[in-house]
């Protein structure tokens, strides 16, 4: 009994001491706790670092306080000159150092992916980092085209992007959802998936923001009429790596390119970019109006027309002025059955 006590008394004062001892670091030290670690092991690290001044103190000290689990996934910073006690409470209450990735509205998946891959600090658990294995980490039975939403995504250090993966789809059902919850009536578009195919294409049509619902508009109406969407970035977009810049008559022809919106009437077969919330409502709320053509300007934005004669004066002028050669409008100047 005696034996007993004496150790007790010698435990609880190794625990005191290390409650008040500081750690002999002049400057402020990053820890880095990745999934796995535990303290045991941590701590003999830190004290191999030299600026923890007894690992086996700590962890006597993190037993009597029922802290020896409160490790978390990331980096942390660690002020100089703290005791046991103040660890232990940075390391199970400090919010961790935080690092971030961006996915850019108007980009493909496959962009979005290069950009995962890259972030820093980002664990990669999904090798390869493809759309097929996309789809199959957020269980989804053909294209992951469009279904991440573009923002950017705070994380911290050891992250999964399997996990990051899935908060951008997450988010993107979230945003689809309410989208299509305040689309107008009568729209040609049978389910959300619709709106979010639409979205993209007006996407990747236009640069002016105040322009997407204008551009929504002319896609909506042609499809109502039952015309061809005759849109060059959907061709673009099945062409892959075959496109080298220059969209050829030859590829407007190409009815094997399913996403050949001058061949095929309808919507793509799938999105073709990341479509963020702007673009969301376009598709769902598009602007009324009557025209059912558009060209480009040059600037960024785009002239409309109601009527082909009117659209074809439109391409003449700006063909002109603008001295392009394989000048291209959306939709063509000639209507095709």
């Amino acid at each position: 009994m005696r034996i007993a006590a004496v150790l007790l008394v010698l435990v609880v004062g190794l625990a005191l001491a290390a409650w008040y001892v500081p750690s002999t670091n002049h400057e402020s030290v990053r820890v880095d706790i990745q999934h796995g670690d535990t303290l045991a092991a941590k701590s003999r690290q830190w004290q191999q670092d030299g600026w923890l001044p007894s690992a086996t103190l700590l962890r006597i000290q993190a037993r009597l306080l029922d802290k020896e689990r409160i490790l978390r996934v990331g980096e942390f910073d660690i002020p100089a000159g703290v005791t046991g006690a103040q660890l232990l409470g940075l390391l199970e209450t400090a919010a961790p150092v935080t690092y971030r990735v961006t996915l850019i509205e108007g980009t493909r998946l496959e962009e979005a992916l290069l950009a995962l891959s890259s972030a820093p600090k980002l664990q990669q658990d999904v090798t390869p980092l493809t759309p097929a294995q996309v789809a199959m980490v957020l269980g989804i039975q053909g294209s992951a085209e469009g279904l991440l939403y573009p923002d950017t995504y705070v994380y911290p250090s050891g992250e999964r992007v399997s996990r990051l993966l899935r908060q951008a789809h997450q988010r993107l059902q979230a945003e689809l959802e309410q989208a299509w919850e305040q689309r107008h009536k009568d729209l040609p578009l049978a389910k959300p998936y619709d709106a979010l195919v639409l979205a993209s294409v007006v996407e990747k049509e236009t640069g002016a923001p105040w322009e997407r619902a204008q551009i929504a508009g002319v896609f909506v109406r042609r499809l109502q009429q039952n015309m061809r969407l005759q849109t060059d970035p959907t061709v673009i977009y099945g062409l892959g790596k075959d496109f080298d810049g220059n969209l050829r008559r030859r590829h407007l022809r190409d009815g094997a390119n399913p996403y050949n919106t001058y061949r095929h009437k309808g919507l793509p077969p799938t999105p073709i970019a990341l479509a963020g919330r702007a673009a969301l409502m376009a598709a769902v709320q598009p602007q009324d109006g009557k025209a059912l053509y558009f060209v480009a300007k040059g600037d960024g934005t785009h002239v409309f027309s109601e009527t082909l004669e009117q659209h074809n004066k439109a391409v003449r002028h700006y063909q002109i002025t603008r001295r392009k050669e394989n000048y291209r409008s959306s939709p063509v100047t000639q209507e095709k059955p």
